[in-house]
C-alpha cells in the first residue's frame, strides 16, 4: 500500500506543471548593476505571449518568481503571470510610469513620472507607502543595506537633481544628495559602502551610503543619460558625446576612454571579467577590452542601440531602435539570430531561465522562450 502511494504521489508530481524561477529583480541584474543574468539561452526565440501596456512603453520589466512586473505611460503598473502573460492585478499610481521597478522581500518599489516613489505589495498589489520628491522619476531604484544596523536601505535618483536615500520599510528620507543637474540612471551599489552614478552635469560621483558624503567626484566631460556599471574598483559608462570611459572609483583616474566615433552612448553597459559591452547610437554593439579599453568586436545593426545589453552565458541579448531582438555570440559579436518585431526596443531586456521579456515603443510587452521551462 505505501508503494502504491508513492508512486501516485510521484506521478502527481510528473504532471503538476511545477517551475523553480530564477529572478531578474532589477533592470541591470544585480546592485553593482553588472547586467549578467544566470543560465543559459538557446539559439532560437519564440515568441510566447504578448502584453498591451496601453501607450508609449520606456519602462523595463522586472521578474520575481511566478510574476513579471512592467510599468506604463497611463500609470498602471502591472503584475503578470510569468507563462501566460495573464494580468493578476493592476494599480494606478500616477501620471506614467517610465521607470524600472525593484522587487524586494515581497515588495515592489518604482518612481513615477510625476515625482513619487511608491512602494507595492507584491502578490496584491496594495500601496504600502509612497514618497515625493520634486521631479520626474526615469531611472529603477537599487537595494543596499545600511553599512552599520543593516536595514535595506532605497536608494534612487531623481530630476530634482538629487539622490535620495529611503528606508525601505516605511519610505522615510535617510538623507539625500544634491547634483548640479537631472539624474538619469540608477544608482549603483559599490562595496557595500559607496553609491556610484553620474547625470546630466557631466559628473561621476561616490558617496557614502552610511551618510550621503561626497566621497569623490570626476567629470567626464560630457552629460550621462545612463546608469554606471561596476566591477572590482571600477566604474564603467558611456557619454552623450561620444566616449565609454572606464573610471577607478578609488582615485577618480580615468583609466580609458573609448570614442571609435561621434555618436553618443544612452545605453547601459554589462560587463565580465574581460569585457565590457554596451550599444550606442552610431548603430552598433560594441564589445571592448575592460582593462584596456580597446576595440575586441563591434556588431553593426541597422537602428541605435539605445537599449541596454544583457549578458547570458556565452551570449548577449539586446534590442534595437529598428524593432530587433538580436541574440549575439559574447566572444565575438557575431549574430546567432534576430526576431523582428517592427516595433522600436529602448527599454532593457529581462532575462530569466531562458525567457526574455522586453517592452517595445509601441506599447507592448513581448515574451519569448529559447527552451522549455
Amino acid at each position: 500500500m505505501k508503494k502504491k502511494i508513492l508512486f501516485w504521489v510521484g506521478a502527481a508530481l510528473l504532471l503538476t506543471p511545477f517551475w523553480v524561477f530564477a529572478d531578474w529583480l532589477n533592470h541591470r541584474g544585480d546592485s553593482s548593476l553588472t547586467g549578467v543574468s544566470s543560465g543559459e539561452l538557446e539559439t532560437e526565440l519564440t515568441l510566447e505571449w504578448t502584453f498591451d501596456a496601453g501607450k508609449f512603453l520606456k519602462s523595463s520589466p522586472v521578474v520575481s518568481d511566478k510574476l513579471v512586473f512592467l510599468g506604463g505611460s497611463t500609470g498602471n503598473f502591472h503584475a503578470l503571470d510569468r507563462v501566460t502573460g495573464k494580468e493578476v492585478w493592476r494599480k494606478n499610481i500616477g501620471v506614467g510610469v517610465d521607470a524600472p521597478a525593484l522587487i524586494q522581500e515581497g515588495c515592489v518599489y518604482v518612481g513615477t513620472k510625476d515625482g513619487f516613489v511608491v512602494c507595492l505589495d507584491a502578490k496584491t498589489g496594495e500601496k504600502k507607502w509612497s514618497y515625493e520628491t520634486m521631479g520626474e522619476i526615469v531611472g529603477a531604484p537599487n537595494i543596499a543595506a545600511h553599512p552599520e544596523d543593516g536595514r535595506l536601505l532605497l536608494l534612487v535618483g531623481s530630476y530634482d537633481n538629487f539622490i535620495h536615500c529611503l528606508d525601505a520599510k516605511d519610505g522615510k528620507l535617510l538623507w539625500k544628495f544634491e547634483t548640479m543637474n537631472y539624474i538619469n540612471g540608477t544608482p549603483a551599489i559599490w562595496d557595500k559602502q559607496a553609491v556610484v552614478f553620474g547625470g546630466c552635469d557631466a559628473q561621476l560621483y561616490v558617496i557614502s551610503l552610511l551618510d550621503g558624503q561626497l566621497i569623490r567626484q570626476v567629470d567626464l566631460g560630457a552629460p550621462i543619460a545612463s546608469s554606471v556599471g561596476l566591477m572590482d574598483r571600477f566604474g564603467y559608462v558611456g557619454n552623450m558625446d561620444k566616449s565609454v570611459q572606464a573610471i577607478d572609483l578609488t582615485t577618480g583616474q580615468l583609466v580609458w576612454s573609448y570614442q571609435p566615433k561621434n555618436f553618443p552612448y544612452f545605453s547601459s553597459p554589462a560587463l565580465n571579467e574581460d569585457l565590457v559591452i554596451i550599444g550606442g547610437r552610431d548603430k552598433g554593439l560594441h564589445g571592448i577590452d575592460r582593462k584596456t579599453g580597446s576595440e575586441v568586436w563591434r556588431y553593426a545593426a541597422r537602428g541605435r542601440i539605445d537599449s541596454s545589453p544583457v549578458i547570458v552565458g556565452e551570449k548577449v541579448v539586446v534590442g534595437t531602435m529598428d524593432g530587433k531582438l538580436c541574440l549575439i555570440r559574447l566572444n565575438s559579436g557575431e549574430l546567432i539570430t534576430e526576431y523582428e518585431i517592427g516595433a522600436s526596443i529602448s527599454s532593457t531586456c529581462a532575462v530569466s531561465d531562458g525567457w526574455i521579456f522586453v517592452g517595445c515603443e509601441d506599447g507592448t510587452l513581448y515574451t519569448f522562450s529559447t527552451k522549455s521551462p
